[in-house]
């Protein structure tokens, strides 16, 4: 049962969303989910291609392939930084639009303004993306040290 009364202080507190900024954060919600999508399909392709590059260097034990296959997977680790940044700044926009007298131009997908919150440096070497992609990185540097001291 609901004690406050009406005209409670706290109900002027809550924020009211008009139906346009429900829509809008619709929109940007659609985006953060298509780009944290995007970030696991690359973890799964570069785990895949890195993988299968490893384990046709070592039936062949050839250390280029080994080199060729770590510069996939640093290439595979900028493109998902790239995808968790641009998460980052869409997750920023949609935390002002949210906000009650948002000063945020109705349906504006533009995240550029907010790119000095988010740092580029900082999704790239996130915890997550460090342990994932580091992790294979060194498996990469292990298995090519062996491959051209032993």
């Amino acid at each position: 049962m609901n004690t406050r009364g009406v005209g409670d202080p706290a109900d002027a507190d809550r924020q009211v969303l008009d139906a346009d900024q429900v829509k809008h954060l619709e929109f940007l919600q659609g985006v953060v989910s298509r780009l944290a999508n995007n970030s696991f399909l690359v973890k799964g392709w570069a785990l895949t291609l890195t993988g299968g590059l490893l384990a046709f260097a070592a039936g062949s034990t050839s250390w280029p392939i080994v080199a060729t296959a770590l510069i996939v997977l640093v290439a595979f680790w900028f493109l998902d930084s790239y995808f968790l940044h641009q998460e980052r700044l869409f997750r920023t926009l949609y935390d002002e639009v949210r906000r009650p007298r948002s000063t945020v131009e109705p349906f504006s997908m533009d995240p550029r303004p907010y790119a000095d919150r988010v740092r580029w440096r900082r999704s790239a070497f996130s915890p997550t993306l460090s342990l994932f992609y580091g992790g294979l990185c060194a498996a990469h540097l292990a298995f090519l040290a062996v491959l051209l001291l032993g």
